[in-house]
C-alpha cells in the first residue's frame, strides 16, 4: 500500500504493529451491533449465525428487519446437543469492528453486489485523521486481511490535527475557534479549502487554524485569478465595440508570440504535474504550483501583453493575445475544479460561451462533466521558456537596481545594459527586448559580452574552511595571496580549471569565480550605473534622470490619474467620456509644457484626447484636483 506521508506507514503504523496487543472486539453495552453467538448455559454449545435468512431458520421468526438487541435477543435457538436453548450471549460489538467491516456492509457483501464489490476492493484510497493509526487503519487491515489476505486500501491519505490558533484543541466551551458558518459566508468554501489543502494538515502534521489564512487565499489565489478572468471578459467587449469583431475561441490558431507559446507551454507544464502529484496523493504541492502559475499569468503574461489585449498592436494580435488567455483560462477552470469546485464552475459558466458547438465530447453543462485536462506535449519548447527565464531573472534585477536608488517604474530611464558572455543568452533576450524597455520604462537596451567597456572584473572567492584542512600550513599564504589575483588570471582560470595564488595551485572545487562591477573601470566616465546580478548576469541601469524623461514619466501619472478617476465614477472600459483638464497652479509652465509636448503619448495611452476645458462645466460626470511636481490642475470627465 501507499501511504501519504510515508512516516506514518513506515514509523507510526509499524510500530503499533510490532507492539500490537489483543483486541477486546466485545463491548457490554445495550446499544450497538449484536455479537451473533448462541450459546447454551454452560457455553458447551456455541452456534455463530451469518445471516438472517439463518437465524429466521433457526429460530422460526419471520420478517426479521431489525437486528438490534430489543429485536433479537429474545430469540432463542434449540440445542442439537439436548441442553435446552441457546440464548444470544449479552455483548455487542466494539464499534471499530463495524468501522472496520466498511468496504464490506456498506456493498451488503455477500448477499447482495457480489461482482461490484469485488470489481471495487480494495479501496482506490481512503482517508482519516492520523489519531486512525491505532482506529480504523488498524481494524480495516486486520479483518481485510483475516478475510481476503489483503489490505483494504491500496493509497491512504493520512490529515493531521486541526487546533485553535492558540494551539489548544477546539472546544465549544473556551469557543477558541471561528463559527465555520461565519467562515464559509465570509470568504467562501474555495477558500477554506485551498487553504486546508496547502496547510500542514494534509501532510499529518497539526495546523493552528487562522482565519487570517483563509482571508490571505483569497488575496493571493482567488482574487488575481478572477481579475484575470474578468479583464478577459472586458477585453472582449472591448474587441467588439472599437472593430466589430465577435470573439470565439480557435483551438487552431497558432500565434507566433513568444509569451503566447510560453503561457500556454506553462500551463502545460502544471497539468503535468497535478496530474503526477494526484496519481501520487501529494495533495499539498498542488497550491504552491497554483500560486506560481497565479504570478505568471497576472503579473507576466497580462501585465506584460496588456497594450495587444486591448487593441494597440491590431486587431489580429489582439485576437491571437485573447485566444491564448481564454486557453490558458479555461484550462484553469477544468484544471482546478477538484481543489475550487465554485469559483471554476462560476467562471466556466461565462468561458464556455465563447465554444464552437460541441467543443466538447458529452454534456458540457458544467465543469465538473467536461474531461479533465490532458498535457499536450506539441505545447512545450524548451528555447522559450530558457529565454522567458532570462527575460524575467533581468526584469527583476531591473526592479532591484530602481529600487536601491529609490526611482518608480513610472519615471523613464535612459538605458539598461546587460553584460554576459554568452551569445545566446543575450539573443534570447534580443527575441523579448520589447517587453524588457516596456516593462523597466526604458528608452534604450544593451545586449553587450564586452566586458572591459563596461567596468566588469573578476575575482575569485576560496572555501577557507575546505582548504584549510587541504593546505594546512599554506593557508596563510593563499588568505593573503588571493585578493592580489588580477582579473584577467581569474577569469583565465574559469576555462583552466585551476588558478596558482603564490606557488599554491587551488583546483576548481577550491573556489568560486565572481563576477562584479567596478565603476572605475568604465571606459565612458560620464555614465551612471546602479549595479545588479544573480551571479550568472550583470545588469547596469543608467540612473542619471533626464529632464525630457522627467516630463514622460509625469504624462504616464496623468494617465494613472485618468484611469483611477474612471474607476471611481463607476465606469467602464466601454463607457465612452470626454476627458479635459484644467490648470490650476503652474509656477514654471511645467504642466501646460506636458499637455502640449504629450499631447501624441496622451492620445495612444487613453485612446483619445485630453484636451483643456474652456467652459465650466455645472454637472462633470467627474471631476477631481490633482497635483504634480508642485503643480495643481483638475481632471473632468463629462458625457
Amino acid at each position: 500500500t501507499h501511504w501519504v506521508p510515508d512516516f506514518v506507514k513506515e514509523k507510526r503504523f509499524g510500530n503499533w504493529l510490532e507492539g500490537s496487543r489483543d483486541w477486546c472486539v466485545s463491548r457490554s453495552r445495550f446499544w450497538g451491533t449484536p455479537i451473533p453467538l448462541w450459546v447454551s448455559e454452560d457455553f458447551e454449545e456455541v452456534v455463530c449465525v451469518g445471516s438472517v435468512a439463518e437465524l429466521e431458520e433457526l429460530t422460526g421468526a419471520t420478517g426479521i428487519t431489525d437486528l438490534h438487541r430489543d429485536s433479537i435477543d429474545h430469540l432463542t435457538i434449540p440445542s442439537r446437543q439436548g441442553k435446552g436453548v441457546l440464548r444470544r450471549v449479552d455483548e455487542v460489538l466494539d464499534c471499530w469492528f463495524e468501522s472496520g467491516s466498511m468496504p464490506y456492509a456498506q456493498k451488503h457483501y455477500p448477499f447482495e453486489n457480489k461482482e461490484l464489490f469485488e470489481q471495487n476492493f480494495p479501496a482506490d484510497f481512503i482517508s482519516e485523521g492520523i489519531d486512525q493509526t491505532r482506529g480504523w487503519f488498524y481494524t480495516l487491515i486486520v479483518l481485510s486481511t483475516l478475510l481476503f489476505d489483503k489490505p483494504a486500501w491500496k493509497n491512504l491519505i493520512a490529515s493531521g490535527l486541526v487546533l485553535a490558533e492558540d494551539g489548544k484543541k477546539m472546544s465549544k466551551s473556551l469557543k477558541n475557534y471561528p463559527d465555520p458558518n461565519v467562515i464559509l459566508d465570509t470568504y467562501g468554501a474555495d477558500s477554506l479549502r485551498l487553504y486546508l489543502i496547502n496547510s500542514p494538515v494534509v501532510r499529518a502534521e497539526t495546523l493552528r487554524f487562522r482565519q487570517d489564512g483563509v482571508k490571505d487565499v483569497i488575496s493571493r489565489v482567488l482574487l488575481p485569478w478572477y481579475n484575470a478572468f474578468r479583464f478577459f471578459e472586458t477585453q472582449v467587449q472591448v474587441l467588439k465595440k472599437e472593430a466589430g469583431v465577435e470573439f470565439m475561441f480557435d483551438s487552431a490558431r497558432k500565434s507566433d508570440n513568444t509569451m503566447d507559446r510560453w503561457m500556454l507551454a506553462s500551463v502545460q507544464s502544471l497539468i503535468k504535474f497535478v496530474r503526477e502529484e494526484m496519481t501520487a496523493y501529494r495533495l499539498y504541492t498542488v497550491v504552491p504550483r497554483l500560486l506560481s502559475m497565479i504570478d505568471q499569468l497576472t503579473n507576466w503574461y497580462v501585465r506584460f501583453n496588456r497594450r495587444r489585449l486591448k487593441g494597440e498592436n491590431g486587431t489580429e494580435d489582439a485576437v491571437n493575445a485573447l485566444n491564448t488567455l481564454y486557453e490558458v483560462l479555461l484550462t484553469l477552470s477544468r484544471l482546478m475544479a477538484p481543489f475550487t469546485p465554485f469559483l471554476t464552475e462560476n467562471m466556466y459558466q461565462s468561458l464556455k460561451g465563447y465554444l464552437p458547438e460541441n467543443f466538447f465530447e458529452g454534456d458540457s453543462r458544467s465543469v465538473h462533466f467536461v474531461p479533465f485536462p490532458e498535457v499536450r506535449e506539441e505545447y512545450f519548447d524548451t528555447v522559450i521558456e530558457r529565454a522567458m527565464s532570462r527575460m524575467q531573472t533581468v526584469i527583476e534585477l531591473g526592479r532591484i537596481n530602481r529600487e536601491r536608488v529609490n526611482i518608480s517604474l513610472k519615471t523613464p530611464l535612459l538605458e539598461l545594459v546587460v553584460v554576459h558572455p554568452s551569445a545566446e543568452y543575450l539573443d534570447d533576450l534580443r527575441t523579448l527586448s520589447n517587453y524588457i524597455t516596456e516593462e523597466l520604462n526604458l528608452r534604450n537596451l544593451v545586449l553587450t559580452s564586452d566586458e572591459d567597456a563596461y567596468g566588469i572584473k573578476y575575482r575569485a572567492v576560496a572555501d577557507y574552511k575546505k582548504l584549510g584542512t587541504k593546505l594546512r600550513k599554506e593557508l596563510p599564504r593563499v588568505k593573503n595571496a588571493l585578493p592580489n589575483i588580477s582579473s584577467a588570471d581569474v577569469k583565465a582560470a574559469q576555462t583552466a580549471g585551476t588558478l596558482l595564488v603564490d606557488g599554491v595551485t587551488l583546483d576548481g572545487d577550491d573556489f568560486n569565480i565572481v563576477r562584479f562591477f567596478d565603476a572605475l573601470s568604465l571606459k565612458d566616465e560620464s555614465k551612471k550605473y546602479e549595479e545588479a546580478n544573480d551571479r550568472e548576469v550583470i545588469v547596469l541601469l543608467d540612473v542619471e534622470i533626464h529632464e525630457e524623461l522627467m516630463q514622460e514619466g509625469m504624462a504616464r501619472d496623468v494617465v494613472n490619474r485618468v484611469q483611477r478617476l474612471r474607476k471611481k465614477a463607476g465606469l467602464t472600459p466601454v463607457d465612452d467620456v470626454a476627458y479635459h483638464y484644467q490648470i490650476g497652479e503652474d509656477p514654471n509652465g511645467a504642466l501646460a509644457s506636458l499637455f502640449q509636448k504629450q499631447a501624441d503619448f496622451l492620445l495612444r495611452s487613453l485612446k483619445q484626447e485630453l484636451l483643456p476645458m474652456p467652459v465650466k462645466i455645472a454637472e462633470p460626470l467627474a471631476e477631481e484636483e490633482h497635483e504634480i511636481n508642485d503643480c495643481k490642475f483638475t481632471l473632468i470627465l463629462l458625457r
